[in-house]
């Protein structure tokens, strides 16, 4: 692991948010380190507003998509609401359905399905909505790359608007409205919304048509939150007010869809991170094994009880996505190995037969043991596709540009994309992406990375320090939570190897005469001959809560450990 320190802020934004805030040096520091430099900064920041969210007009083409919806609505047109089939994809098509549905009837949805169809707006998916008299297709979470799909559309008399959160390509489709803060000529003040988001602005934008208010749109927030966690965009800004509210309303009042997920997952209060580990995966687990259809389904059933039927038929696709995940990724290792590609600065693996609804996961998994750009393919029709993940500050959607010439389609982000090819160019793309790797990654970055905001005494952490610290939460891309340097620890002798395959760490430390604290180290039973061996060691930790027989305590949660 490559241990590096956060910079050090200016001295001067310290001292002014110590003395304006009244909080000491460490929080003031984790402040800055934050960009937050001035007191209304630091206020937005702990106390989240909804009053803050941006105005949804201020959005290229808002106006137009309203108009059109509009319009819709006041002339009797069916509405098809289209939509990916992950997480981000499946909350918007239920948060826009819901919503329309409240205040219009003709409304429709739609899936594509993962295998058949593949990602995006897809021709089958236009013919559906012409099929049922769909004169305007509302597609989120995709589109923005569709110019040939949404023409098509228009040939049938079929209008789209899009609300789409990825990289524009050279050309917008020719739709009503496209709304995408990621346009060039797109003014919005906040760019990192997710598709969900997008979808969130406009029904915020015929909200206010019909003289309701942002607390009216409250109950529908658990979906956003949702889609921001799963979708891993940064956790700022607008989307820090609306993770902050939403995560609010799953823990008091979520729709029956999460309330029944959250039971089979034998959780009570959960954190974004729950979110993430918890809630994503399931919903996934329907467009990744099964349907996506199902997830929309389970999302804006209003009954308990049949939601809890959609959850359990969730739980199944869940466990059937474990097995299929944990097999390939043993297969990709095994090939890994096969072509002795050890030294390489990239990943691409292929099978035909792999399953297309995890090889995304498999990559992620995959450089968990490999830590470089990975890229998993598979079979789809007469295509091959593939999954690709990235390393910490390596963009792959760029090293994917530079390929372009080998592939059919690609699209995403810069930590996460998807591609499609010809078989034939399959050695020639592998080779080209390992080159284009090579020559643009810094050597550095090939090294997992722990970033450690400050250094600590244990003594420095009281209950008050913590109490502070949890306000910093939603934690999230863009605020992490923030990790610790403590040198000259040492185990008092209760050191041990815990877990069913005795893999993490359990200690109880101490600094000189300091007062002690638990810790525990997931994965990090390697690391015990030196964390138990009576010397000193230094600890990149965070710091959480650990409840055991109904008493709560601190205890640092390791991220890496190694000699003094």
């Amino acid at each position: 692991m490559r241990w590096t320190f956060a910079p050090e802020p200016d001295p001067l934004i310290i001292n002014h948010l110590t003395d304006v805030l009244g909080v000491d040096r460490r929080i003031a520091t984790l402040l800055a380190q934050r960009g937050i430099s001035t007191y209304e900064e630091a206020r937005q920041f702990f106390r989240p507003s909804l009053a803050d969210l941006h105005d949804p007009y201020l959005m290229k083409d808002m106006d137009k998509a309203v108009t059109r919806v509009e319009n819709a609505m006041a002339s009797g047109e069916n509405i098809l609401v289209f939509g990916d089939y992950d997480v981000d994809g499946t909350t918007a098509v239920s948060l826009m359905s819901g919503y329309l549905r409240t205040i219009y009837p003709n409304v429709d949805t739609y899936i594509p399905d993962r295998y058949a169809e593949g990602y995006g707006v897809s021709f089958a998916g236009i013919d559906y909505a012409d099929d049922n008299a769909c004169t305007l297709i509302i597609a989120l979470d995709c589109g923005i790359k569709s110019p040939d799909k949404v023409a098509y559309a228009k040939e049938k008399g079929i209008d789209f608007i899009i609300c789409d959160h990825h990289r524009p390509g050279n050309t917008l489709p020719d739709a009503v409205a496209v709304l995408d803060p990621k346009r060039d000529d797109c003014s919005y003040p906040y760019d990192e919304l997710c598709g969900c988001g997008v979808g969130f602005k406009l029904i915020q934008a015929l909200a206010a048509n019909r003289n309701q208010t942002i607390m009216d749109l409250l109950p529908w927030l658990d979906l956003v939150a949702t889609a921001i966690a799963a979708d891993i965009v940064p956790i700022t800004g607008e989307n820090r007010i609306l993770a902050k509210f939403g995560l609010d309303v799953i823990n008091t009042s979520p729709r029956a869809g999460i309330k029944a997920l959250i039971q089979n997952a034998k959780r009570q209060q959960l954190t974004i991170s729950d979110v993430v580990f918890t809630i994503a995966p399931r919903i996934n687990a329907a467009g990744r094994i099964s349907h996506g259809k199902h997830a929309v389904a389970l999302l804006t059933e209003f009954s308990l009880e049949q939601a809890e039927e959609f959850a359990a038929q969730i739980e199944t696709f869940n466990a059937d996505r474990k097995n299929l995940d944990k097999q390939i990724t043993m297969e990709a290792l095994r090939q890994i190995d096969d072509n002795n590609d050890h030294e390489r600065y990239s990943t691409v693996v292929y099978q035909e037969d792999w399953h297309k609804g995890v090889i995304g996961i498999v990559a992620s998994r995959l450089i968990e043991t490999y830590y470089r750009p990975t890229l998993v393919f598979t079979k789809s029709g007469d295509k091959l596709a593939a999954s690709a993940r990235s390393v910490r500050d390596f963009d792959i959607y760029n090293a994917l540009e530079a390929c372009a010439d080998c592939l059919e389609q690609f699209g995403g982000h810069m930590y996460a994309a998807g591609l499609t090819l010809k078989e034939e160019q399959y050695e020639a793309f592998r080779e080209k992406f390992e080159q284009v790797v090579q020559s643009t990654i810094a050597p550095e970055l090939l090294i997992p990375e722990i970033k450690i905001d400050a250094e600590l005494d244990l003594a420095d952490i009281t209950p008050k320090f913590f109490r502070i610290l949890k306000q910093f939460e939603p934690f999230g891309p863009g605020n992490m939570t923030p990790v610790f340097l403590t040198k000259g620890l040492r185990d008092t002798g209760f050191g041990r190897a815990i877990g069913a395959d005795s893999d993490h760490l359990k200690l109880f430390v101490k600094q000189g005469n300091s007062e002690g604290f638990g810790a525990v180290g997931f994965g990090l039973a390697k690391k015990k001959d030196i964390t138990c061996n009576g010397n000193a060691f230094d600890a990149a930790y965070s710091i959480d809560e650990n409840e055991w027989n109904g008493q709560v305590s601190l205890q640092l949660r390791l991220r890496d450990v190694r000699c003094e």
